[in-house]
């Protein structure tokens, strides 16, 4: 129907229920999968975190939020990070400590901070960052979440691990036995069988994938 909104979300697979309902009810299609980094991808450029209130300052107390942050702002250009939930429970924190840690929060790493109250509330910003990145501007939905490579080496690993079955121990295997990505690429089947734990299935496809012509019409990332 005319208007309607149908964003495209990657979401965390340890994310609850509450928020992935609401946010197909508004309209959203979700792909679950683990991912390395945030709990809702909505473009190449844009990921949110999400924590509950108790869960912030637990992050705050074991190092968890620093680091998911460093990784996040290295990642992605446009971070939002919402914190969710009433507060007015007792803290662990006092109002002066979790003042400074929200000021990291945003001039330190440089993420918007947002507030909510519910999982419903949490849901409706997040469709309407979706709506407003996919929709009013032509920022594409990656299909792989991933860092942003630190250096050339980095890169070359994440290039191999965007191949079927390829983790980061494989990606790993494959780059020194071979050398380079091209190496990799270029290589004939039996010469991967000899990699790891790469054997003939394996082997056959993953020169099935690359060698593969690329058919626009298969690829459903632009819908």
């Amino acid at each position: 129907m005319p208007g309607e909104k149908h964003p495209k979300i990657s979401v965390d697979s340890r994310e609850p229920d509450s928020v992935c309902d609401s946010l197909e009810a508004q309209g959203a299609t979700l792909e679950i999968a683990q991912l390395p980094l945030g709990d809702y991808v909505l473009s190449e450029r844009l990921a949110v975190e999400r924590k509950t209130r108790q869960d912030f300052e637990s992050s705050i107390f074991d190092g968890r939020l620093f680091s998911q942050l460093s990784g996040l702002s290295a990642a992605y250009s446009r971070v939002v990070f919402i914190v969710e939930g009433e507060g007015d429970g007792e803290s662990r924190l006092s109002r002066a400590a979790l003042l400074g840690a929200y000021s990291s929060v945003i001039s330190d790493y440089g993420c918007a901070l947002f507030f909510t109250r519910s999982p419903q509330a949490t849901a409706e910003m997040v469709f309407a960052l979706a709506c407003h990145e996919q929709l009013a501007k032509p920022h594409t939905l990656p299909v792989f979440a991933k860092r942003r490579a630190k250096n050339d080496s980095e890169l070359s690993r994440a290039i191999v691990e965007s191949l079927p079955s390829v983790g980061p121990s494989l990606a790993r295997s494959l780059l020194n036995y071979f050398n380079n990505v091209e190496n990799v690429f270029t290589a004939p089947e039996s010469e991967l069988k000899e990699v790891g734990k790469i054997g003939e299935k394996k082997a056959k496809r993953l020169r099935e994938i690359i060698t593969r012509r690329y058919r626009d019409e298969e690829d459903k990332s632009q819908d």
